[in-house]
């Protein structure tokens, strides 16, 4: 009988998965099956109007321009699976090149270089005698702290069971305000309520960062959006070697074996409905010797888009990837715990907006005000009450856009707070009100005689859509855990299932990125088939070169 794999969801990680399994564990295309969904998850990006289908709970009035619910931060030293397995992938737009070659000919070309980090209301901070955001501004107290974190070994990591970023500085406040913690937190969509064990782990493998985290480096860039220059080509590789994927059914439980004492994970069924199809349902029967790979658990889950006119309805919903993980876990002890990361909105809401105009004006107004060039990375205010941070890509971010067209993107890490310019709760906001929050929190930091705010009604001609997404469970990642909150790529006793996500338990790595997902992904294909995990691919520890952290030691002080 020949052996059959099947992916539940087809996000970045069950998409690598499947190129893992026809790359290096023999598989034929035809033996795979992606089932899922939401077309676009957390590396999204197209025209609004594709985003129909996703949100029919949401009436727009205007479907105009482009959507990015996101963007996600590449890293060419530390995403050693996800540069791998993509140098397997051929590129969609430059023939004879691979997804690597694409992204990285394009970063050497267009290196970051951010000059506009850090703005508060007298502007950039970037002139000397100016707080300049190059001086992390620690106190010793704060070093020292910093320091045990980072030092403690991994065996020891439960110590830091549920205990959040506040509680491990709560002996000194000022941590909040150092440009550290303002660079740090909105770089990587940490809160002080955010897992300690989770910043423990970036501050060792993302140590290269923390030496060049006021101009941001290390951010490695993809020529359009991430759908597009990930995504779409890895669909492709599958495609084009018989993939079946199935976008419209969900997946509503998993059946399992009955075994003696209870202990083996065996998938024997999964139950499904057609969304598009009169909600049909159906079951797939699963022999023992095929393989189910789960997502369980997407940080776009649940997400609510508005548009220029429209606020966003939020979704009450839980997270629907999770819930059939919560399904599980309610029939085996070692599975995890899902509420730990879906059931606290609070500690994982944000709220992003993207802005399409007709013209370049408020681009070449942006550039001006944060004095850096489109395409270097991103600017935070950090006076704005919810935090707002604004990307200006490089131009163009989509295939599809036009030349006399830009696109920008932003996020409030805090969107239950009120604007400081729109007296109204973010969540509640139109586009135009989000638009109207943006441009105040320009004009507050503009010198120019000729202000920005002289020139209202010129930016709101050239306005093509403002779309507010509201994610609830955007850094859900990072909520606060204990060991044994993730369930094991492979469970223990698992026969044919893995769990490939943010939510899956791996040593060393962090979440919150493709590295993530593309590492789950080839540990779930090697266990299942028996490779030998010595064979994954090779991962780098900085934080273990001496140089490296002399180096570190030293911006301590800086």
């Amino acid at each position: 009988m020949t052996r059959k794999a099947y992916m539940i969801g087809t996000g970045i990680g069950n998409l690598a998965a499947g190129i893992y399994l026809i790359r290096d564990g023999g598989f034929k295309g035809n033996q795979i099956t992606m089932m899922g969904l939401e077309k676009h998850g957390a590396n999204d990006g197209a025209a609004v109007s594709e985003y129909q289908d996703e949100y029919s709970n949401q009436a727009l009035s205007n479907t105009k321009g482009f959507l990015a619910k996101g963007g996600r931060m590449l890293n060419e030293e530390t995403y050693e699976n996800l540069w791998d397995l993509l140098r397997s992938v051929p590129s969609l737009d430059h023939k004879g090149q691979t997804v690597t070659d694409d992204i990285l000919n394009f970063d050497h070309a267009h290196p970051t270089h951010d000059v506009g980090r850090l703005i508060d209301r007298n502007g950039p901070r970037i002139n000397p005698g100016r707080n300049n955001y190059r001086h992390m501004q620690f106190n010793n107290r704060e070093r020292a702290l910093l320091s045990k974190l980072m030092l403690m070994p991994e065996k020891d990591e439960e110590k830091l069971n549920n205990i959040s970023i506040a509680e491990w500085f709560k002996s000194s406040p000022h941590f909040w305000n150092t440009n550290f913690w303002h660079m740090w937190q909105t770089t990587f969509a940490f809160k002080r309520s955010s897992s300690a064990m989770e910043l423990r782990r970036y501050m060792n493998r993302m140590i290269l960062e923390f030496t060049r985290i006021n101009t941001l480096e290390g951010v490695t860039r993809t020529p359009y959006n991430q759908y597009e220059s990930i995504i779409l080509p890895m669909r492709k590789y599958l495609e084009d070697r018989g993939v079946t994927f199935i976008n419209n059914r969900k997946v509503t439980d998993l059946e399992f074996k009955e075994t003696p004492l209870q202990d083996d994970i065996i998938v024997t069924g999964l139950k499904y409905e057609e969304v598009d199809n009169d909600n049909k349902v159906g079951e797939i029967r699963i022999d023992e010797n095929d393989l189910v790979f789960d997502t369980n658990g997407s940080i776009t889950d649940s997400s609510s888009i508005g548009d220029f006119n429209t606020p966003i309805k939020e979704n009450m919903e839980y997270a629907p990837s999770a819930m059939l993980w919560k399904k599980a876990a309610n029939k085996f002890y070692s599975l995890g715990n899902p509420d730990k990361f879906f059931d606290d909105r609070s500690q994982s809401e944000w709220f992003s907006f993207t802005i399409t105009t007709n013209n370049h004006y408020l681009l070449n107004q942006v550039a001006r005000i944060t004095q850096q060039a489109p395409g270097n990375a991103l600017n935070t205010w950090i006076d704005s009450t919810p935090l707002m941070s604004l990307v200006v890509h490089h131009q163009p971010h989509f295939h599809a856009q036009k030349p006399n067209e830009t696109v920008c993107w932003g996020y409030f890490m805090y969107p239950r707070r009120n604007g400081d310019f729109v007296q109204k709760p973010v969540i509640e906001m139109t586009g135009e009100e989000v638009l109207e929050e943006f441009l105040g929190q320009l004009a507050s930091v503009d010198p120019a005689k000729d202000n920005i705010a002289n020139h209202h009604d010129e930016i709101m001609k050239s306005i093509v859509n403002v779309i507010p997404c509201y994610m609830p469970y955007a850094s859900a990642l990072f909520n606060q855990r204990a060991v044994g909150d993730r369930p094991a790529v492979v469970p223990k006793h698992s026969k044919n299932l893995a769990f490939i996500s943010q939510f899956c338990e791996m040593p060393f790595d962090m979440v919150f990125t493709e590295q993530y997902s593309f590492r789950a992904a080839q540990t779930a294909v090697y266990t299942l088939l028996g490779i030998p995990l010595t064979e994954l691919t090779p991962m780098h520890h900085y934080e273990k070169d001496p140089k490296i952290m002399a180096k570190a030691a030293k911006t301590m002080f800086r």
